[in-house]
């Protein structure tokens, strides 16, 4: 059986040809539920297809954010979890993820083991997804002990994604880490890796303006994720910055269909 937020986003991939997706961390160390909120409604009214939570370190409010979020927005919400902590049965979604270059087996396996009997009582669709750090791979490269890619060997990430999708994984993920600089993934590692899997590839870390969105759309990304970005400027502009990105995301997108 498909699930409605995986038909949600393949229905979408095939007639616009790439997506926008806002990454919402409700870290109460540095935000409050309320900022998030907010956040997710400017999101959506700016064009994002939609609305991920999670991050690198979560401190115990995962239920009551995605709750709130998932009540205040019409597009799907989806968790990204940076750990068990991160399993909410709010969401409409989640990503039952792997971190693939991981050194620690416990971000391979352990976790999603540990996770899996709260998940299937919940009964949430779950999307499985490869996730792959590409250097500087930032907070999540961190705590994830990852070895990340090399930003000029892109071959090495796509054997990796060619083994994720062997595997059965529906995405995989090439992560450059929250706040990253220089533009996010290089375009040649994109490029490369959506040259050899026929899955898509969703990609984030450092896309901080249009032109590296569209960057990312035009080298093979099927999905362009925004988290630090948004932090930063969406309240402010009242979104009017992210619907320039997601508009200019959405012309390359429909080259290609």
């Amino acid at each position: 059986m498909v699930g409605k937020v995986w038909k949600y986003i393949t229905e979408k991939l095939e007639s616009e040809g790439a997506l926008h997706f806002s990454l919402l961390d409700p870290d109460p160390l540095s935000t409050t539920i309320e900022n998030v909120v907010e956040i997710a409604t400017l999101a959506e009214k700016a064009g994002s297809d939609a609305v991920m939570i999670g991050g690198s370190t979560v401190f115990g409010v995962i239920d009551e954010a995605v709750a709130k979020i998932t009540e205040a927005v019409d597009i799907p919400t989806i968790l990204f979890p940076g750990n068990i902590t991160g399993v909410s049965e709010h969401a409409d979604a989640m990503f039952f993820m792997t971190l693939l270059n991981s050194m620690n087996p416990y971000w391979i396996i352990g976790a999603q083991a540990l996770a899996a009997p709260k998940i299937k009582m919940t009964g949430i669709e779950t999307i499985p997804m490869a996730y792959l750090m590409v250097a500087p791979g930032k907070t999540a490269a961190w705590v994830g002990d990852a070895k990340p890619f090399l930003r000029d060997k892109p071959k090495i990430p796509a054997m990796y994604a060619m083994a994720a999708e062997l595997l059965g994984m529906k995405l995989v993920y090439l992560e450059a880490g929250s706040g990253a600089e220089g533009g996010g993934v290089p375009s040649e590692m994109i490029a490369m890796v959506s040259k050899f899997i026929e899955i898509p590839v969703i990609t984030g870390g450092g896309f901080n303006d249009a032109e590296s969105v569209v960057r990312g759309v035009e080298a093979g990304a099927s999905i362009v994720v925004q988290g630090t970005y948004l932090e930063k400027h969406v309240q402010k502009d009242k979104g009017e910055g992210l619907k320039l990105i997601v508009k200019a995301l959405k012309e390359a997108g429909a080259k290609r269909v």
